[in-house]
């Protein structure tokens, strides 16, 4: 049975346009360090013009230039959470980042590692597949995992097994869909990095860590510190809300953004929403450890396009309460089972 976290109670759309307001009048020295963030809205029918206005999203995000991107390996990680198509990141801006990446010169292999089923069937299924197929690429299961130490600010050390490939990359392009989280309150760029963790040992990892959400949320955020440099690319057109990450609701928030700084558009996007980045545990750990790309590490955002401002999340539902999911041996029991099927069907 789930077991309750502390209650996070809703705030009206007075405090949370207070809260909002206070975010963006900060006052920041004009020396501070800097991180671009590109904001775009479109409407989530229109995926012609995702696809065609994305690479420009890019660019103007500065990602070309903030990585050396000929020849780099480049690992890019979508959210294939499951097979259902709101659970995971649209095929048409999977596409697209890639199309720009392989224009960019970069080795692109893309990949992530449900806790339960395998990427390659959930890419087949939700057309993921399909859409890399002219590009001469396709899904992997992240595999072969390596320990990684993380050391926590409290507790810990506590070690990973992450996959050989996001360890050995130049850069990691996140590609999260914008979610409510029943046990994070949020899922963007930063948490999409857990998909780096193989298989199986995410279920376990949520057993013995995710007890305390502050204290899971700290492992997560030591293993975005811990990997290669972290791009993101956020697929907001039509979100998830009032729960997730696989069963909410869709909301049609219109956005897609991207920054050279995963922290930097964790943030941002927290703003869209009318969230400060503490407002969740993952954002409230990045703090505590002053992450480069967040306002409390003393860096500035830059809006190269839309501001967090110019985006309506009104109606926008975020769990009230978040809540401790186990994976109990019978749950893993059926998980292995079902990825040996999985396996078998590719």
């Amino acid at each position: 049975m789930a077991r309750l976290y502390k209650p996070f109670r809703a705030r009206h759309s007075e405090l949370m346009s207070q809260s909002l307001s206070s975010f963006l009048r900060q006052d920041v020295p004009a020396s501070a360090p800097r991180a671009a963030v590109a904001l775009q809205r479109f409407s989530p029918a229109d995926s012609g013009a995702v696809a065609q206005a994305l690479p420009l999203l890019l660019d103007r995000a500065g990602l070309a230039s903030s990585f050396s991107l000929r020849s780099a390996h480049v690992l890019v990680k979508p959210n294939l959470l499951t097979a259902t198509p709101l659970a995971c990141t649209s095929p048409v801006v999977v596409a697209a980042v890639c199309r720009w990446l392989l224009d960019q010169g970069a080795r692109v292999r893309v990949g992530d590692s449900p806790g339960f089923g395998t990427a390659t069937a959930v890419a087949r299924q939700t057309g993921v597949e399909e859409a890399l197929r002219p590009l001469g690429l396709r899904v992997e299961s992240l595999a072969d995992p390596r320990p990684l130490e993380l050391p926590l600010r409290r507790g810990g050390p506590v070690s990973f097994g992450v996959a050989r490939v996001a360890l050995e990359s130049d850069v990691i392009f996140s590609l999260p869909r914008v979610k409510a989280h029943s046990q994070m309150r949020l899922t963007l760029a930063v948490k999409n990095l857990f998909g780096c963790v193989c298989g199986l040992r995410k279920a376990l990892i949520h057993t013995r860590q995710g007890q305390d959400p502050d204290f899971f949320a700290d492992c997560i955020a030591a293993l975005w510190a811990g990997l290669p440099p972290v791009a993101a690319v956020a697929d907001g057109l039509t979100a998830m809300h009032v729960t997730g990450p696989s069963k909410g609701q869709p909301f049609p928030l219109g956005l897609l953004g991207a920054s050279p700084s995963a922290v930097a558009l964790d943030e941002a996007l927290c703003a869209v929403l009318g969230l400060p980045l503490a407002g969740t545990p993952l954002g409230a750990a990045l703090e505590r450890r002053e992450a480069p790309g967040c306002r409390r590490a003393g860096w500035q955002p830059d809006y190269v396009l839309a501001r967090p401002e110019d985006f309506d999340s009104t109606g926008f539902i975020l769990p009230d309460e978040l809540m401790h999911t186990s994976f109990r041996p019978w749950r893993l029991f059926k998980s292995c089972l079902r990825r040996l099927w999985l396996a078998r069907r590719k």
